[in-house]
């Protein structure tokens, strides 16, 4: 005996959806599950500047709200805001870089 194989019946145990059914019934799988935004570029990159804008800020507001003495504010969540900023200026330094890479590739294709 060179090793334990276990016998599993697969194909009883597939589910069959509505896709694969054969019946004349609407697919839920044929829609879309997301809804196209109307926004355009320079929306997006606005609001993901504002939000980035807004985790640099939150570390120094947190450690205001601790030095004034503020029971509701801990110093754990200043380390969190902290730890959470520095992943997201890290997220946006790799995504600069990208971005000026692919402007890079588009300038050098020949028309």
């Amino acid at each position: 005996m060179t090793g334990y194989f276990p016998n599993y019946d697969l194909a009883g145990r597939i589910q069959h959806t509505k896709f694969a059914s054969g019946f004349n019934m609407p697919s839920i799988r044929m829609d879309r599950v997301e809804k196209p935004e109307t926004q355009d570029f320079k929306q997006v990159f606005s609001g993901l500047v504002e939000n980035f804008n807004q985790d640099l800020n939150a570390p120094d507001d947190l450690l205001k709200d601790v030095m004034q003495g503020n029971k509701n504010v801990d110093i754990h969540d200043v380390m969190v805001a902290m730890s959470k900023t520095e992943i997201s200026v890290n997220i946006a330094t790799q995504m600069v870089g990208k971005v000026i890479n692919a402007y890079d590739r588009v300038m050098q294709i020949n028309i």
